[in-house]
């Protein structure tokens, strides 16, 4: 039997639950501008279909005062954050999306570790409650994990 770090397969789906400070803004956010279809709610959370994924925003009111940022590439990346890698169309096709929208980028979408291994696209984002997300893409996906 392999090791969990080894034995991990593409097509399992995470789970993520993140604090919202305002349901119907989560709900409206995560559904209408990232267009992540909803599954099932109750009165203080509602899962959606994040690219494959469960994530559930839960009603958990809280005052942010101050954001952690790291280093990397000439930005300044939110700390804690979370997101997808994509294919290269389908960033563009939510870059173009949250553009028209009017989302204010924390990193604008933008090519990260040019000619090195691992470029990336990428853009940084929060939602309505403050919860940073990072969505990527590879031109080749198999430099995921490059050194």
């Amino acid at each position: 039997m392999g090791s969990v770090v080894n034995d991990h397969h593409a097509a399992d789906p995470f789970h993520l639950a993140i604090p919202v400070d305002d349901l119907a803004a989560a709900g409206r956010f995560y559904g209408e501008v990232l267009g992540c279809p909803e599954g099932r709610s109750a009165p203080d959370w509602i899962d959606f279909d994040l690219y494959g994924h469960q994530l559930v925003v839960h009603h958990a009111p809280r005052a942010r005062t101050s954001y952690h940022h790291n280093p990397v590439d000439g930005h300044d990346v939110p700390v804690p954050h979370f997101g997808v890698v994509l294919s290269m169309s389908r960033w563009e096709d939510l870059a173009t999306r949250l553009t028209q929208a009017g989302i204010t980028f924390a990193i604008a979408p933008t090519v990260r570790f040019k000619g090195q291994p691992g470029e990336q696209a990428t853009m940084f984002f929060r939602d309505p409650s403050g919860n940073a997300l990072e969505f990527k893409a590879f031109a080749d996906r198999r430099s995921l994990f490059a050194k």
